[in-house]
């Protein structure tokens, strides 16, 4: 068993492209560690410096406490699981999983153990002796898996596995992924660009966009408490709604558009920041669930918003909505930045199936208010 921890990690390539930016993370003994993030924010290039698969620029990565940053791929004793699962297609399954065995030379009726234990973790028993052009696309995943697992490797690497999956296959095998990583019980590094699938499989979750690490916590934590206006975009399907507003003098409202919302008391103690903030412009978040539907009378803040669109999802109405305020994209970091601001203010609530929205007519959502997010203007930083 084995802890991995990366001391200010660097990767800058021959053209000068700074990819990893000092990073800081640890991975403990036995924890599931989801990296996430878009397209090209350093994350499999981490994966990769941990398995030896790219140089380290500067830093230092140790496992198992023991600096790293010098020894080959072979004697680290790591386990990288591959997206596009990289089988032998003219081996059967047993002599995939078994093949690092074979290498290593072990005796054969060692690897015939091994590799039976394997398969019956995984419930591969049944298909031991097929190629991997047999098996489904589940199948040839867990194959991979199996190659991993059998060589009781310290730290399991994982890039992408189940992104070549259909969608349903994907819930299934999230759910399978994490018992078997719950029963090897190894330090596992997780790379997804999924945050639905970085929420529900990490024990911690680190976010990272252009290289730089925004924020690891627990995936409650990340989703309530996000540290900045990329993180608070970035996690959450459907994304926050924000927009830019201005606090009134006194903090004790903001103006969102045309429409004034009355804070309450546990909100300026929630946000002490806030007060400093007064008469100025802020960037206001709400996540969807806190936008139900208001019924006749309701007490507090609400919002009124034009409805475009209803999506009946049989559970919860998806109700897509438009106000009058400029709304900060997803993309966006800080409105600062004029591309991640618009002028249409688009949103979206979601909210009790027997609600009597229709499309067209202006709908009054409740505000609830124990969750609406602040972040500064100038450096997207909460409040």
């Amino acid at each position: 068993m084995a802890t991995v921890s990366l001391e200010q990690i660097n990767k800058v390539y021959a053209n000068g492209f700074h990819a990893v930016k000092d990073l800081d993370l640890d991975v403990r003994d036995g924890e599931f560690m989801v990296l996430v993030g878009p397209s090209g924010c350093g994350k499999t290039t981490a994966l990769r410096m941990v398995a030896g698969l790219e140089d380290i620029s500067s830093g230092t990565l140790r496992i198992g406490g023991k600096p790293v940053n010098d020894v080959t791929p072979k004697d680290r004793d790591i386990a990288m699981v591959f997206q596009n699962y990289a089988l032998y297609p003219h081996m059967s399954v047993s002599e995939n999983i078994g093949f690092a065995l074979t290498m290593r030379k072990m005796p054969k009726p060692q690897i015939q153990a091994k590799v039976k234990e394997t398969a019956e973790i995984l419930g591969l028993t049944e298909w031991l002796d097929r190629k991997p052009g047999q098996l489904s696309g589940g199948q040839r995943q867990r194959v991979a898996m199996g190659r991993a697992i059998v060589r009781e490797p310290s730290v399991f690497l994982m890039d992408e596995p189940l992104s070549n999956l259909d969608a349903k296959l994907r819930v299934q095998m999230r759910a399978e992924v994490q018992r078997i990583q719950r029963r090897i019980a190894v330090a596992t590094m997780y790379v997804t660009h999924d945050q639905v699938e970085a929420m529900t499989m990490g024990d911690r979750v680190a976010v990272m966009r252009s290289g730089v690490l925004q924020q690891v916590d627990h995936p409650q934590h990340l989703y309530d408490h996000p540290d900045n206006l990329f993180v608070a975009a970035f996690i959450g399907s459907p994304a926050m709604n924000l927009y830019e507003a201005a606090v009134t003098e006194g903090a004790r409202s903001f103006r969102l558009g045309s429409q004034d919302i009355e804070l309450p008391d546990s909100v300026l103690a929630a946000h002490p920041g806030l007060a400093a903030y007064a008469g100025q412009k802020v960037v206001v978040g709400l996540r969807p669930e806190h936008l139900p539907a208001a019924v006749n009378g309701a007490a507090g803040p609400v919002l009124v918003g034009e409805v475009d669109l209803v999506e009946a999802l049989g559970s919860e109405l998806m109700v897509h909505f438009t106000i009058d305020a400029r709304r900060v994209r997803a993309e966006g970091t800080t409105s600062a930045d004029q591309e991640a601001v618009t002028e249409s203010g688009e949103g979206v609530a979601r909210v009790d199936p027997a609600s009597p929205i229709k499309v067209g007519e202006r709908a009054t959502f409740a505000i609830k208010t124990d969750g609406l997010q602040f972040f500064a203007p100038d450096s997207g930083s909460a409040i």
